[in-house]
């Protein structure tokens, strides 16, 4: 790729969150930590439902993947960020700031796809109980999983493909922890215009699509539990999603909360902090919030603890044969 003044790029520099050096160790430890709950929690959340056949349903399955998801959405921006927090360095090459915008795209994408799966999934559960173990089969399951993480990485690809097309002037400083995609396009010095095309293009259909899908699926929930009689069978049936729907407005409310302040403050600074939301706190909540407020989860990792546990003092007891 050829800059404006006709030399090679070779890196981009991340300003991060702040560039206070007495700030730099708490923002260390800060996301260290986030990361490492945020990896724990979703693999315990997988290890719980693979390891529990009563766990092998549409459902959990979803969940499983969303929480794969979630550890690669993460896993993209904040290992570099600690790096280069470490290293006192704030440079990251140029093939790594386009592989970490690529992949972020895409765990994005998928997160906001699998929401939708599952809000589907829902609907199906409430307002046709009786066909629902043959409307969601495994072949559908599969399918619909399959198609979230093709679509996602296809619009990924599209986004890439055009910022490789761009060319940058001398500035290359991105005022933001991670490679954004909007952040690259306004460094560009070259014609910005199908660029941009893309991603308005991605932030209408590709996540304004599949929210209203998840609104619509919601509305016709909202319906059916209002049709049934008792107010146990109305809390039964709203408990099943309840969780779903923790998750859906944590993810879009930090989302639409991120574009709002920084169009209103037109800072990139504010638009990186609030960005924190939504790539680092939704993904470290997520596990809580289906763990805590479901009882099959909260069991099976109950038993997988137990589990671990009893086969610790097996192992430790083993002596070896004379």
């Amino acid at each position: 790729m050829e800059p404006g003044n006709g030399t090679q790029i070779s890196e981009f520099l991340l300003l991060g969150l702040s560039e206070a050096p007495e700030l730099q160790p708490f923002l260390f430890g800060l996301f260290l930590s986030m990361y490492l709950i945020t990896v724990l929690g979703n693999l315990l959340i997988i290890l719980a439902i693979s390891s529990d056949s009563h766990l092998h349903t549409p459902m959990y399955f979803f969940l499983s993947n969303l929480s794969l998801v979630d550890i690669g959405f993460i896993s993209t921006t904040i290992p570099k960020m600690l790096v280069n927090i470490q290293t006192q360095s704030k440079a990251i090459t140029y093939a790594g700031c386009i592989t970490q915008m690529y992949f972020f795209i895409l765990f994005m994408g998928s997160d906001n796809f699998l929401l939708t799966v599952m809000a589907y999934d829902r609907y199906v559960a409430i307002c046709h109980p009786l066909h629902y173990t043959v409307i969601m089969n495994p072949r559908l399951c599969g399918l619909l999983v399959l198609v979230s993480y093709i679509t996602s990485s296809l619009y990924s690809l599209l986004q890439t493909l055009m910022v490789l097309q761009l060319s940058f002037c001398a500035d290359l400083e991105i005022p933001h922890f991670f490679c954004e995609f909007n952040q690259m396009v306004q460094l560009a010095s070259s014609d910005t215009f199908a660029a941009n095309i893309v991603m308005y293009f991605g932030v209408g259909v590709l996540g304004g699509g599949p929210f209203v899908g998840i609104l619509y699926s919601y509305s016709k929930i909202v319906s059916s539990i209002r049709a049934i009689p008792s107010a146990q069978g109305k809390y039964k049936a709203f408990s099943t999603c309840a969780s779903h729907l923790s998750v859906v407005s944590l993810f879009y409310g930090t989302s639409l909360g991120v574009y709002l302040s920084s169009a209103g403050t037109h800072s990139s600074q504010s638009s990186a902090t609030a960005s924190v939301m939504y790539t680092v706190v939704t993904p470290m909540l997520n596990p809580f919030i289906y763990s805590l407020r479901n009882r099959d989860i909260m069991w099976a990792l109950r038993r997988l603890v137990g589990m671990a546990a009893i086969k610790g003092p097996i192992i430790l007891g083993l002596k070896k044969c004379p």
